[in-house]
């Protein structure tokens, strides 16, 4: 999912490309994919990140067009065009690597409800680390973040990763939060 403005991020180039230590952050996502068990990678991009689109069309990353309304929107106009179960990630994860995507292909591999994944981390880890937290919800009596990776399959079933993993915590969503994943990498 690499289609949003960034308007938090307050950044000079989209948020995709923004860059942390050295790299857009795009990049670094599309390359913990291709070196994680993920067999193909699609990039949703909107008309609100076309340098991103030219960017990753450059790479050789087959691009899903979305409408540029919102990641709800957007990620359902990318689901329509894709077989399920589908792992979605998103662009502004610079942490993320081969072996955290591994690990959500394991739990949905293993999920005995349906291969389903919502990760999320604890908001006091999120508070921790110092970056935003900009949705949170209970979940057995714990705020929980949503990290902008899920597994989405047919169903209604959907298991919860609950994870102290820093790869899956650092959103990059605002200026703070790029300082604090340059200064984890």
């Amino acid at each position: 999912m690499c289609g949003g403005r960034g308007t938090r991020l307050d950044a000079t180039a989209e948020k995709p490309l923004s860059r942390v230590a050295g790299v857009p952050m795009v990049e670094r996502v599309a390359d913990a994919l291709a070196a994680s068990r993920v067999e193909t990678t699609h990039a949703a991009v909107s008309p609100h990140a076309p340098e991103t689109a030219a960017h990753l069309d450059d790479r050789g990353v087959s691009l899903i067009e979305t409408p540029g309304e919102g990641y709800v929107a957007d990620l359902g106009a990318a689901l329509d065009t894709l077989e399920s179960p589908v792992l979605t990630v998103a662009a502004d994860l610079p942490l993320l690597d081969a072996a955290s995507v591994n690990r959500v292909l394991d739990v949905s591999a293993d999920a005995a409800d349906g291969p389903g994944v919502q990760v999320c981390v604890p908001a006091a880890l999120k508070r921790h680390l110092g970056v935003s937290a900009d949705t949170t919800y209970e979940r057995d009596g714990r705020e929980v973040a949503p990290t902008g990776v899920n597994v989405v399959a047919d169903g209604d079933t959907e298991t919860v990763l609950l994870s102290y993993d820093v790869r899956y915590a650092v959103n990059v969503n605002r200026r703070r939060d790029a300082a604090v994943a340059e200064a984890l990498l």
